[in-house]
């Protein structure tokens, strides 16, 4: 496995976060442990949730996954060999069982990190993070700004002073953002600068051959303010290992259990994704880890968050790391890119 610090601090992490999301939903509690289990023995020390999974949200299974992480850390007493992050879920994704009052305010900040405490059965999170900006944006499937009307009034101040003050509690011990902007980020970084508070160390965006669109703006930020990326999604859910592209049925992925999620389902995509596929055929490489290599390669990116139903695609996807992007791999990659540039933003 490789190694690298979270931006700025003495926190060391492996370059492959576990993605949890489907812990609750698509696998069982003891799946889940299991998949901990792996993930420890291959090196993997970053475990990523969040208070809204699994994914797709439901009332019923509200909290679900860090519950299993919970349980996880309580069996077998191995917190410290992780490093944890979870987020807060905000207004923008609309559920309202999750907190009455769903802005980042102290108190709604406050009541969210508690109740991830006592799922989680820990008493500090490595990495805090803000699961969506709670102002209007461009979104899921979104390149352009398109926002007219906006009653949000800018509370970055207020958010970071919170953070701030978590910190020094020991209650967290830093703080990052996702789904976000370069605007965004600025602003978390303008005030931490501005009032002394502490750093937004990281952001966990989408990114993936399938979605570049971080590169345009993004990507110069993390590198100028040394921030850390996350990203999340690298395999497209689940089109740029060819699964979908083959002739057998997979009744069980992701896209044909949850046909709503039309991000990565557009016919550009699935295009692109065949693509893709093709190339790392014809190099001899797993098409999942070649995808899974590319981002792991770039140098804006921390870790990637690598998600799995089973043990067998955790294993395929953790074998990433011998992947190397030959020179012949990544001219083959931007030919493609440039004829299918971005087409699930």
């Amino acid at each position: 496995m490789n190694y690298t610090f979270l931006p700025g601090t003495n926190i060391k992490v492996s370059t492959l976060c576990l993605g949890t999301m489907t812990f609750g939903r698509q696998n069982t509690e003891p799946e889940g442990h299991q998949q901990i289990e792996m993930a420890l023995e291959h090196g993997i020390n970053f475990i990523d949730t969040a208070e809204m999974y699994p994914v797709p949200a439901l009332e019923k299974n509200y909290g679900s996954t860090e519950n299993i992480i919970g349980s996880w850390i309580k069996n077998t007493g191995k917190r410290n060999e992780i490093v944890l992050a979870t987020k807060i879920a905000g207004a923008n994704r609309g559920l309202p069982y999750i907190r009455e009052d769903l802005r980042y305010t102290p108190q709604t900040v406050r009541e969210s990190v508690e109740k991830s405490l006592r799922r989680l059965q820990t008493d500090y999170i490595d990495l805090y993070q803000l699961h969506w900006p709670e102002r209007k944006s461009n979104m899921f499937g979104q390149l352009g700004f398109s926002i007219t009307d906006d009653a949000w009034e800018d509370n970055t101040q207020i958010v970071v002073e919170t953070m701030s003050a978590l910190i020094a509690e020991g209650k967290i011990r830093h703080f990052g953002i996702s789904n976000e902007t370069p605007w965004g980020l600025m602003r978390f970084l303008e005030e931490g600068k501005k009032h002394r508070l502490t750093k937004t160390i990281t952001v966990q965006n989408p990114y993936s051959l399938v979605n570049r669109s971080l590169e345009t703006g993004l990507s110069e930020v993390l590198f100028r303010e040394n921030v850390g990326l996350l990203a999340y999604s690298p395999l497209g859910f689940g089109i740029l290992t060819g699964k979908y592209g083959q002739r057998q049925n997979h009744p069980e992925a992701r896209l044909n259990q949850f046909p709503n999620f039309t991000r990565y389902n557009s016919e550009e995509a699935r295009k692109a994704a065949a693509s893709y596929v093709d190339l790392a055929k014809q190099n001899g490489v797993s098409p999942s880890q070649m995808a899974l290599a590319f981002v792991q390669a770039q140098p804006f990116v921390s870790s990637t968050i690598i998600g799995a139903t089973s043990l067998a695609q955790l294993k395929e996807n953790i074998g990433s790391i011998h992947v190397i992007i030959t020179p012949e791999i990544l001219s083959g990659i931007e030919k493609i890119h440039r004829k299918f540039p971005n087409p699930a933003p």
